[in-house]
């Protein structure tokens, strides 16, 4: 529960900082107050969003490499936020998360925030990202 609230808390606030509304410090404080994120799924929140926005230019190389024929400025920002954490919390993180739990929980968010198809755009990017891993260990 813990990160599933905290991922929910980034992915709010990275659509809100992409979108030029906020800060990632005023996008965290205010999602983190409205969703009454604790302090554990606040500190994770935090995490993902300051790691990914260290390593958005790698996350966005992965997330074109895999949406085919979709560019970054074509797709939905809230699955466009889903992904990145995704590939946040599979790449960039020092604890690496299964990528099957990654997974399914981008899937979900997805469902919530995305529209009809986002959940098996979100699953099919991610798995041919965790596909390209698994064959050559090196990719990024």
């Amino acid at each position: 529960m813990i990160r599933r609230l905290a991922r929910e808390v980034a992915l709010r606030s990275l659509f809100q900082i992409e979108a030029g509304h906020n800060t990632a410090d005023e996008a965290l404080e205010y999602n983190i107050n409205e969703l009454a994120a604790p302090n554990k799924s606040a500190a994770y929140a935090e995490q993902l969003v300051q790691v990914t926005l260290d390593h958005l230019c790698d996350i966005d190389q992965i997330i074109e490499r895999h949406s085919h024929d979709w560019t970054l400025k074509r797709l939905v920002g809230t699955d466009k936020a889903i992904l990145r954490i995704a590939v946040c919390e599979m790449e960039f993180l020092a604890e690496k998360l299964a990528p099957q739990i990654v997974i399914n929980e981008a899937v979900e968010l997805a469902k919530i925030y995305g529209n009809d198809a986002s959940g098996r755009f979100v699953n099919g990017v991610l798995s041919g990202y965790v596909r390209e891993r698994q064959a050559s260990p090196d990719v990024q």
